[in-house]
């Protein structure tokens, strides 16, 4: 989805707080009863939620202390690996003119439905463009410390279980960028951009990419550039 924001930045509490009610507003303003029965129950009887979008990224903005600087060269990226959910994103596209994030309004100048390149089953590298989120138990992991890769396993083994596709093998991190600290909800979210390789049925890996890696896709964490 273009968008272009009416304010020249946001509060960093604003850049992934509001991402989970937007996702559920577009759902709902299509199918009020798929959005209330995958916000309360999940989906395939799992709690899972099989949705993923980005915080609004701006092409050229400028840097500036404590703030999150837009430009007229914004996007956000919206998926879901069921057809059923991704169907009603887009119907909910097709007639937003703005999309309403926190305190900013998104002006959306457009959107594309994004077909990706078939992909053969076998090894793939795949890199976030937002920071991954894993946990083992209450705390917040970076790549490099001990569970980080059996979470992130598990994680993506569950995702496939969801989707009843075979689980990924072979898991390893190739490249991690710099600790992310956001508030959301007044809770903190920890994580890092990850780059990734493991071998995966190509049909999982297609899923992924309108999903996401590791927790709180539906906030706008783990998107898969």
């Amino acid at each position: 989805m273009d968008i272009e924001a009416d304010v020249p930045s946001m509060s960093w509490e604003h850049v992934h707080g509001p991402a989970r009610a937007v996702m559920y507003e577009l759902l709902g303003s299509q199918d009020a009863a798929l959005a209330q029965s995958l916000h309360d129950d999940g989906w395939n009887g799992q709690p899972l939620k099989p949705l993923g979008l980005t915080a609004p990224q701006f092409r050229g903005a400028p840097k500036k202390r404590g703030v999150y600087t837009t430009s007229p060269d914004g996007s956000v990226w919206l998926g879901s690996p069921v057809p059923q959910i991704a169907a009603v994103l887009v119907a909910a596209l097709a007639s937003r003119t703005e999309i309403v994030w926190g305190p900013a309004r998104l002006k959306v100048r457009g959107f594309t439905v994004d077909v990706g390149v078939p992909v053969q089953d076998g090894p793939v590298e795949l890199e976030t463009a937002t920071p991954a989120v894993v946990k083992h138990e209450s705390r917040y992991l970076l790549p490099g410390d001990t569970h980080y890769l059996a979470r992130l396993q598990h994680n993506l083994s569950h995702k496939a279980d969801v989707l009843g596709l075979p689980a990924p093998s072979g898991l390893r991190v190739l490249e991690a960028g710099p600790r992310r600290r956001f508030t959301v909800r007044g809770a903190p979210r920890i994580g890092a951009q990850v780059r990734v390789a493991l071998e995966a049925d190509a049909r999982f890996v297609e899923a992924l990419r309108s999903w996401g890696l590791g927790l709180d896709t539906v906030q706008g964490f783990g998107w898969i550039r």
